[in-house]
């Protein structure tokens, strides 16, 4: 393919013939489970600054295939309480400073499980989640702010994204988004062997890119997987029983 506007070489991928093109959701429920289990693992000590996002990635994937009774509950939440501060924050993992984005993944994790929580909690919950939501769009749909946003104009962006594998760039090389093209392109992400989503075909996998697949396949109307919010990455039903309500682009 050729450069994009900034004359960097734009690089797609052939998406092989025998990637896969079903869910391979009794695959991914047990990479997720077993993740992180070999705690004498290089990568699970070398990790440990991840260590709440992590928990966040994998037990939202599990909620969203509806495996969450494969996780250890318990162990879980006293993870989390063992990672809170004075100050009402969480950090990474135990004896690590509090920090916006780990007290936002512990507030998700605690919310997933419907935990009673510490009115500082809330509050910094609340104020993460205003100050660090991932995407600009999201953060002007928790500001209900997105009559500044041009919908189709935005539409039309990003749908320019598309490469012929089906996935997205961020450059425009294409006028239309396929959808089949794209879910086609996520299901070849799954790894057929240890389950998992990578965030490209034949490459690593991990809960982050598992997380985000299995969202982005549930956004596309993927029967298999729960709805999820996209401005929260939380399932619908977590938004519905906190009584939050984000405002969406129409």
């Amino acid at each position: 393919m050729g450069p994009d506007l900034t004359g960097t070489q734009i690089k797609d991928v052939k998406l092989p013939n025998n990637c896969p093109k079903e869910l391979l959701l009794e695959k991914h429920a047990d990479f997720i489970a077993a993740y992180g289990k070999k705690k004498d693992d290089y990568e699970y000590c070398i990790t440990e600054f991840l260590r709440m996002s992590g928990v966040y990635w994998g037990l939202t994937s599990m909620f969203l295939m509806n495996k969450q009774d494969m996780m250890e509950k318990d162990e879980i939440i006293e993870f989390v309480k063992s990672c809170h501060h004075d100050n009402g924050g969480f950090g990474a993992s135990q004896y690590h400073d509090p920090h916006l984005l780990y007290t936002l993944s512990a507030i998700q994790i605690l919310s997933l499980y419907g935990c009673e929580v510490d009115t500082r909690f809330s509050f910094c919950a609340l104020a993460t989640l205003k100050l660090l939501i991932y995407c600009c769009l999201g953060a002007l749909a928790i500001a209900d702010s997105l009559h500044y946003v041009n919908a189709d104009m935005l539409g039309w962006w990003l749908c320019e994204r598309q490469l012929p594998s089906g996935g997205l760039n961020g450059e425009k090389k294409w006028s239309l988004l396929f959808i089949e093209k794209l879910r086609s392109y996520i299901l070849a992400c799954q790894d057929e062997e240890t389950g998992g989503f990578a965030d490209r075909p034949g490459d690593m996998v991990d809960p982050f890119h598992t997380l985000f697949g299995l969202a982005g396949l549930s956004l596309l109307g993927s029967s298999d997987v729960k709805p999820v919010n996209p401005v929260y990455c939380l399932p619908e039903e977590t938004i519905e029983r906190l009584r939050i309500r984000p405002e969406l682009l129409e």
